[in-house]
């Protein structure tokens, strides 16, 4: 790891561009996705479209949608807000499938229920619908997180600095040494995301512990009957 220590103030400069670009998109596309994903689960005439929209979005290539960002949205062609708007794209395009999963995973007794005692509509999303569902959101948006990482790196052939440099740079002058450590801090930087998020699960959605804890007792239990233990 000689290359790593002789060239670390560089290394992180790329590490901390590379972490906001990649942080960015993955909180806008979440946010973005709460709307529409709720479009497409409370109208079912707009969930095929909305939901074909999405995945056409993110059939289009990274590296020619970042090369056709300068001319959609007016930007020079080595601002890192290319970067950040194309991947916003493909956090939306993925999110808003599991948005609309989710919401539609939360059992229609609960929100009669939380109707029939005089909550509205708003009150019923942020109290019963988006916390039920934040499980299956939860889960989605750590894919996104992973996907979003690993994408940033193709910003570096537009010259947007990230960790990406190191596998252009490497490759350029044979030095896997380079493209090693920019692999590995990649890596690194998709697992921190991930360990993030599930903090912030346990975080906000205490009560998934609890039903997990009480269905590992429920099979526990299960198998002591079964088994006459």
């Amino acid at each position: 790891m000689s290359f790593l220590w002789s060239n670390l103030g560089q290394v992180w400069n790329l590490t901390v561009s590379h972490v906001w670009l990649a942080a960015l998109p993955i909180v806008i596309g979440f946010v973005v996705s709460l709307p529409i994903g709720w479009v497409a689960n409370r109208y079912r005439w707009s969930r095929g479209v909305l939901l074909t929209i999405g995945g056409i979005l993110y059939t289009i290539p990274s590296l020619p949608l970042f090369f056709a960002m300068p001319a959609l949205i007016g930007t020079q062609i080595l601002s890192p807000l290319n970067v950040v708007v194309a991947l916003s794209i493909y956090a939306l395009a993925l999110m808003v499938r599991t948005t609309a999963d989710a919401l539609g995973s939360v059992p229609g007794d609960v929100l009669q229920s939380a109707t029939a005692v005089g909550f509205s509509s708003w009150r019923r999303f942020w109290s019963v619908e988006l916390p039920l569902a934040g499980p299956v959101l939860l889960a989605g948006l750590r894919v996104v997180s992973v996907s979003t990482v690993s994408l940033v790196s193709v910003g570096a052939l537009l010259g947007v600095p990230n960790l990406g440099y190191l596998f252009t740079d490497g490759l350029n002058r044979s030095y896997t040494e380079e493209v090693a450590v920019g692999i590995i801090l990649i890596m690194v930087v998709a697992l921190v995301f991930d360990l993030i998020l599930v903090g912030l699960g346990r975080l906000l959605l205490p009560w998934t512990r609890s039903n997990r804890r009480a269905a590992r007792l429920s099979r526990r239990a299960a198998m002591r009957a079964v088994t006459g233990a």
